[in-house]
């Protein structure tokens, strides 16, 4: 499905204007197999990462504008402190790039045997023993 760019790079997408869908933005998404890294900026350069056994979930969007211009934007919900919410907006091929992250994200959760936990609200419970 994904063929390696270089240096383990699999994806390597530009944020786009919405108009025509062009690249005139100065934002770049690299996706590797062990992390996506959001390089902003053109005269004050921001570069952040994400480790992908953070990615905990993936959301695909496309509005009627992104269809027409073949763009979409992906949400990954992660557990990273930076960009709990990271989002990869009106990129070109989201939907391989969306099944490649939930692909990823897993096997990189595996293989560093990480576990994803929920919080059920337990605390409620704890509070409600402690008023007895």
């Amino acid at each position: 499905m994904a063929k390696k760019l270089s240096e383990g790079v699999v994806f390597a997408e530009t944020k786009r204007w919405l108009f025509l869908g062009l690249p005139f933005t100065f934002t770049k998404y690299i996706i590797k197999d062990d992390m996506i890294t959001m390089d902003q900026g053109f005269l004050r350069k921001i570069e952040n990462d994400c480790y992908m056994y953070k990615v905990q979930d993936v959301q695909h969007t496309a509005s009627l504008m992104e269809r027409i211009f073949g763009l979409g934007s992906i949400t990954c919900f992660t557990g990273d402190t930076t960009h709990p919410k990271l989002m990869l907006t009106h990129i070109k091929h989201s939907k391989d790039i969306k099944n490649y992250i939930l692909e990823a994200s897993e096997a990189a959760r595996m293989k560093r045997r990480t576990l994803n936990t929920l919080n059920i609200g337990a605390d409620a419970m704890v509070d409600a023993d402690d008023d007895m």
